[in-house]
This record gives C-alpha cells, structure tokens and sequence, in this order.
C-alpha cells in the first residue's frame, strides 16, 4: 500500500482537443515524452520526464462510442488527489457535500480512478494505486512541484477536505489570517497541497492548479511564447521562487515556479 498521505496529489493528466499539438508544446517547454498506451486504454498517453512519470493526456475528441467531431470537455488538467480505499472516499464526498462526475473504474491493473467536485465547486480526481502509484518529484525542470485548490467558499471547502480526503490542515505561516488564508495538507516540508480562499480576488469559479517546476522562469516564458503559449499572470517573486500563470496553446492553464536550489 502507498505511503502517501491522505488526500495528496498523486496524478495529473491533460484532456485536450489537440493531442499532438499539446505533445510538441510540452515537449519542447519541459522535454516532456508522450507514449500512447493503445486502444485497450483509449490512445491514453503516458508522459515522462528524462524516464520519471510525469502525467497523463488524452484528446477530448474522444467520447465512450469513439471519435467525435467536437471536444467532449474543454481544454485542461486534473489533478487527481491519494485515496486508499476509494469506494469509501466517494461515500465521504457525497455525505460532506461534494459531488460524483465519474464513479470509480478500474485502470487496467495500475489502480482505480473517480473524478469528484468539492463543494465549492472545484474538480478533482481519484487515484487509488494498484501497481503504479503516480507521478514522480524528481525536483528537475519539466518536474511537477505544487497543487493547490483555489476555492470560492474557503468555509465550505477546508472542513470538506479535512473530513472527505483525510487532510491534515496547518495554516500557512502557523497564523490564521482572515485576510489571506491558506492552509496545507501536511506541514512546512512535508506538505503536498493547499488550499487558498479565492474569493478576495473576486467572482471566479473554484478550481486545482499545478505548478510545474522550471530552471529559468524568465527564460521559460521566452520559450512559451515562442511555442504559441500566452503568459496570463507574472512573472513576480515570491518566497518559493518566481512564478507566472501561464497558458498551452490549446487553452489549459497552469503556474511556472523558478526550482530554488
């Protein structure tokens, strides 16, 4: 059984309307490797970084009869979040107010996978492992380094991850300020993720981010730029390197983070 804890995320995959632009962007901002798993697993592909498990992606032109003419969903990645037992998961979720997209299957034999919603309205999957346990911190460009839950009704959604996914809560910084509150599963270096009240900066549907971690931040977004990427927030300094919200050219979003040495 994996040690990871409660709640943690453990995978991230990418649902795109355009598969292999997605593998050449990646591929030349991170050296990201797409390799399509074949039909038993509907073309999903594996993405590595220099051999380490990085994530996942799949085309939304994709529906259950086949291929379709349309995306199926938009653009974007899901972070998929630790469980042991997920049937049991799935029950805490509905009884703490969240909701059931996609119930739990199986996925071949590497483990089972749900996608649920808290209830401040922020998706989520459902990882629990078999033979494979997820993606790999390697602490290398390309590497994924944080998640956090930005969410409109911090109330609703700490006593929901706490309850429902098991999370052991700290607020940043040890001191519950009202005016910025953040608190993470885990403390100081043995957090995994976060979760921040968004609603300060306004009306904004609640939603997982990732930050993937980059040698040069300002150099990265040069190379973003000049893959057809757009840089929508950033880049700024902070005390875990300087970061920018940046966007792939076929419309997911994610944060870019300087690896501090």
């Amino acid at each position: 059984m994996s040690t990871q804890p409660a709640g943690s995320p453990t995978w991230m995959d990418l649902g795109t309307h355009d598969l292999d632009g997605a593998a050449a962007f990646y591929g030349e901002m991170f050296g990201w490797s797409f390799d399509d798993q074949g039909e038993d697993f509907g073309h999903y592909n594996m993405i590595t970084n220099n051999g380490a498990p990085v994530g996942g992606a799949m085309s939304s032109l994709m529906g259950p009869e086949g291929p379709t003419e349309e995306p199926q969903n938009p653009t974007a990645w899901t972070v998929y979040l630790h469980s042991d037992d997920i049937e049991s998961t799935l029950n805490k979720i509905t009884e703490q107010g969240g909701k059931i997209y996609y119930p739990a299957m199986p996925v071949g034999e590497l483990g089972s996978m749900a996608i649920a919603e808290d209830p401040s309205g922020a998706a989520f999957g459902l990882w629990q492992p078999n033979q494979f346990d997820g993606f790999e911190f390697t602490g290398k460009h390309g590497s994924p380094v944080w998640f956090e839950a930005m969410v409109s009704d911090f109330d609703a959604a700490l006593p929901f991850y706490r309850e429902a996914l098991g999370w052991d809560t700290h607020a940043m910084g040890g001191d519950e300020n009202e005016e910025f509150r953040y608190v993470t599963n885990g403390e100081d270096r043995a957090a995994t993720a976060g979760l921040c009240d968004a609603s300060p900066w306004g009306d904004m549907p609640s939603y997982w981010r990732l930050y993937i971690g980059v040698d040069n931040t300002d150099e990265s977004l040069e190379k973003l730029k000049e893959l057809g990427g757009t840089v929508l927030d950033g880049p700024e300094d902070s005390p875990f390197g300087r970061l920018a919200t940046v966007q792939d050219p076929q419309g997911a979003s994610f944060q870019i983070i300087q690896i501090q040495e």
